[in-house]
């Protein structure tokens, strides 16, 4: 067989494809879409299922895809095999009731046979048990021997998941020789050995299963094929593992040039060189599709396999940060494919360079709370570490508990690895749990599916504010009418309107739907499954029937307010990338008639002037009056133009790009502004973090903006006549406000002090002997925490050997604090402990020290029966 390369086997596949007539898709983002049952797309089909269940119409009946998917459920296997990963491609071709069962086995051997030119004799197929329609298309259409057709059952060829479309499978195996079997007398295909290796299904989906467990026989069938890219190339090249595919080897050769060992020479270092190379080309791909690392969902699946990977490069020996460096190898060797990855390279290194820091850091701080937790373990004489506190260790602190048991056995420790995996057993299913049980849409059903598909909506609001159109649909919550009556909640759907449905951060239109008959309040504008846009709201007058014309009018106030915002977050994107770096992208946005809401990448809190320069930028291309144009493309003509696309969004063969001028170009669908001038003004409210790494600018325009400054105006008067200064003076005001208290303040606090100093001879009247130790106890008036450790370390030296405590009510507060001489600490006095028995009588806690401690209490009334209870405490520290 001639060795082709996996790069030069995309291409082939998608090519042969084309030629017969299928339409070649770009794979999809890893993030899925309407689909809670994943937190990654895991198969070719997964993002085409609206097209297999007819509930949107398919750009063509004949599809074919490289999909790029993210399997974790045997993360903890790789790099221990050689077979298991956590990313892989996926070649697919489909028909959504088009061709079926004759066609997909018959090009699918023509690829295998003709295309890549792998011998006969070295393939065999496997078919369902009861599927008597494949084993006669391969036997007889094909010339297959019988011998060389295997009836495998349901666990192994049949595709089904929950209800929803399925059906039944034929595989196509290749023999990779004796030297991968098991030596069985029965070893064939189906065997659990690596001689006959399954490399692609072909999926006959003829069968809708019900609720009831029915397998009803679907009108027109589905075809889904699946085929591993890199097994494919694995078998092509005749190599014995996935990473031994050229592509995944320059990698992996550039994990050992980095780490000094040569791959083969040691299993264990082969172990962390595997993990390393599959975990590399996983969050190099989720973070292009702008997935950040975080404690949960697909944000904790990428940053686990970052420090997973990380830890491994510890384990080999690597000092230095290194992960970005072998991003650029993953981004080198799948460019052509996925020309994003080089759009994105410098965040991408960002992410995942910060990332390592952070795993950095969190490794030093697991480090001294695995000490603490081994030094309790000396004193309390036990030997194996909980498992809750070697999950707290992983969970929170990011601590692998491969290091933990490693770090113990150093000591002759054990780790409760039963516990440890119940407190992950109860993690897993807390995940379960949140991501509920699904059908095969992954989404819940509503009324909306069943509207016939070949229904659509039109958006004609660009251009219109009020339209005239057919009434197509009529729903309630739960049903779809012919009639919607006054006073009822409905769902209105039309051939073509004027109202944006909420879409790209920007929220929907409001305003009214009319009818001869009635008037409908559009309160809400929802794009629903299927390409169609919904009206939801009310009926306020008269009835709507469905059979009428309907004039849809948008609340045009609203709009143009909710427009300014939307051109402003535009302007506001690019001058953040202008003063802060080409890392930001953005995270998400929310543009109401009100204000606007704007996330983005960025690693730390944003300065005061950082914050003035960007405000100063997006004011100054408002005043400039800059035209906005709007034009629709190809999404290679946009990019050329150097047009700024969303993170993992995936766009159709046309898109739309607004310009302004040549400050702003970007894909984007919402409505907009004809001029920069008329936002008006632009000011930001705030800037926060909402995320690790994506901050969050909350900001007005225009009549919002004018309107805040006139609040602050209001405000400034009323401290003025507050303050009694003009408003051009209340800084000055306030300067000499603040040091005329800080004098006064200081004054105060040297009164007391020589109060306290006066009152400390005093004091030494109530000392008391308890064991043969010195005890002063006492109340003081009116001193907070500093004044009684000044005072303690006075009455101490006057003191000599003993122990004070004193309590004092400060504020509707109590303060406590205690402290320990050396002798009393040898007689057995412990002032951490005597304090924190002593802050419970007053309704606190606290602790410290054996020499210092303090504490806090809310119950001044109880401070005699503290000091009454210090004794008590004392006495029986003193006993032992």
């Amino acid at each position: 067989m001639k060795n082709y390369g996996l790069n030069e086997l995309r291409k082939m596949y998608l090519e042969f494809f084309e030629s017969k007539a299928h339409l070649k898709m770009n794979s999809f983002p890893l993030v899925p879409k309407n689909d809670k049952s994943l937190l990654l797309i895991n198969a070719g089909m997964t993002p085409l299922k609206p097209y297999f269940t007819g509930q949107e119409v398919p750009p063509s009946k004949r599809v074919t895809t490289c999909q790029k998917c993210i399997r974790t459920g045997d993360i903890d296997n790789v790099g221990k095999t050689q077979r298991h990963g956590t990313f892989f491609e996926m070649l697919g071709n489909f028909s959504f009731g088009d061709y079926f069962k004759k066609e997909a086995i018959a090009w699918g051997w023509e690829f295998v046979t003709k295309v890549l030119q792998i011998p006969e004799e070295r393939l065999y197929v496997s078919v369902y048990l009861d599927d008597d329609e494949a084993e006669r298309i391969w036997h007889e259409d094909i010339g297959l021997p019988k011998e060389k057709i295997v009836r495998l059952g349901k666990e192994d060829n049949f595709w089904e998941h929950g209800t929803g479309p399925c059906g039944p499978c034929s595989e196509i195996h290749y023999d990779r020789g004796e030297a991968y079997g098991c030596d069985s007398p029965d070893c064939q295909v189906g065997c659990d050995c690596d001689r006959y290796m399954e490399f692609w299904n072909l999926v006959f989906t003829q069968f809708e299963k019900t609720e009831d467990g029915e397998y009803l026989p679907l009108d027109f069938p589905n075809i889904d094929t699946g085929m591993g890219l890199e097994r494919l190339a694995l078998m092509m090249q005749e190599v014995d593992s996935i990473f031994d595919v050229d592509t995944i080897q320059a990698l992996l050769q550039k994990v050992c040039a980095l780490a000094g060992v040569t791959y083969n020479d040691d299993s264990v270092k082969d172990i962390s060189i595997r993990v390393i190379t599959d975990h590399m080309r996983s969050v190099t791909f989720m973070i292009s599709d702008g997935i950040l690392p975080s404690n949960e969902g697909r944000g904790y699946v990428l940053r686990r396999l970052l420090r997973r990977a990380a830890r491994h490069g510890k384990l080999l020996g690597i000092e230095d940060k290194f992960l970005a460096k072998l991003c650029e190898t993953v981004i080198e060797v799948s460019k052509d494919a996925y020309p994003e990855l080089v759009e994105k390279k410098d965040y991408i290194t960002k992410i995942i360079t910060l990332e390592e820091d952070r795993f950095n850091e969190t490794i030093d701080q697991g480090l001294g709370i695995l000490k603490s937790y081994m030094e309790e373990m000396d004193k309390e004489g036990k030997r194996e570490l909980t498992g809750d506190r070697a999950f707290k260790l992983y969970d929170t602190y990011g601590f692998p508990i491969d290091l933990t048991k490693e770090i113990l056995e150093e000591k002759n420790l054990t780790v409760d690895e039963s516990g440890f995996n119940h407190e992950m057993e109860k993690q897993r299913t807390r995940a379960r749990e949140a991501r509920a049980e699904s059908n095969y849409m992954g989404s819940a059903e509503t009324i909306y599916h069943k509207i016939d598909p070949s229904i659509t909506s039109a958006f004609v609001g660009y251009d219109h504010l009020t339209y005239t159109s057919p009434i197509r649909v009529l729903t309630t919550e739960d049903a779809i009418v012919n009639t919607l009556e006054k006073g009822s909640k409905g769902t209105i759907f039309v051939a073509e309107t004027p109202f944006y449905g909420t879409s790209g951060g920007q929220a929907a239109d409001t305003g009214y739907i009319v009818t001869e008959t009635g008037k409908f309040k559009v309160e809400d504008v929802v794009h629903v499954i299927g390409n169609k846009i919904g009206h939801m709201g009310h009926v306020v007058e008269g009835k709507i029937d469905v059979t009428q014309e309907a004039s849809l009018e948008v609340d045009s106030k609203q709009r143009q307010s909710t427009v300014k915002n939307h051109s402003a977050t535009h302007l506001l994107q690019k001058a953040l990338r202008n003063v802060l770096g080409n890392h930001v992208e953005q995270a998400g946005s929310q543009v109401t008639d009100e204000k606007l809401r704007f996330d983005f990448t960025h690693f730390q809190g944003m300065t005061e002037e950082e914050l003035k320069q960007v405000e100063d930028e997006v004011n100054a291309k408002i005043m400039e009056g800059i035209a906005i144009k709007t034009q629709e493309m190809t999404i290679d003509e946009a990019k050329k133009m150097g047009a700024m696309a969303l993170f993992g969004e995936k766009y159709g063969s046309k898109v739309r790009v607004v310009n302004m001028g040549d400050y702003s170009v970007e894909l984007c669908g919402g409505t907009h502004l004809s001029n920069t001038s008329e936002a008006g003004t632009f000011k930001i409210l705030s800037e926060t973090g909402v995320a690790a790494g994506v901050r969050r600018i909350e900001a007005l325009t225009s009549n919002h903006a004018i309107a805040y400054y006139k609040e602050l105006e209001c405000l400034i008067k009323e401290l003025a006549k507050v303050l009694k200064a003009e408003p051009a003076m209340l800084v000055k005001r306030a300067e000499q406000l603040l040091a005329d208290n800080k004098h006064a303040k200081q004054e105060n606090d040297q009164l007391k002090a020589k109060l306290s100093k006066g009152a400390a001879d005093d004091l030494f009247d109530q000392v008391s002997d308890i064991a043969g130790i010195k005890f002063l106890g006492a109340k003081i008036n009116d001193v907070d925490m500093n004044g009684l450790r000044n005072l303690g370390d006075s009455l101490k030296q006057k003191l000599g050997e003993g122990v004070i405590l004193l309590i004092t009510a400060n504020g509707g507060k109590v303060n406590l604090m205690t402290m320990a001489t050396d002798a009393a600490i040898k007689a057995g006095a412990h002032a951490g402990n005597l304090i924190r028995e002593v802050a419970a009588v007053v309704g606190g806690g606290g602790g410290g020290r054996p020499n210092m401690a303090q504490a806090g209490g809310k119950n001044p009334d109880k401070i005699n029966d503290a000091l009454e209870k210090a004794k008590e405490v004392l006495m029986a520290q003193l006993s032992k």
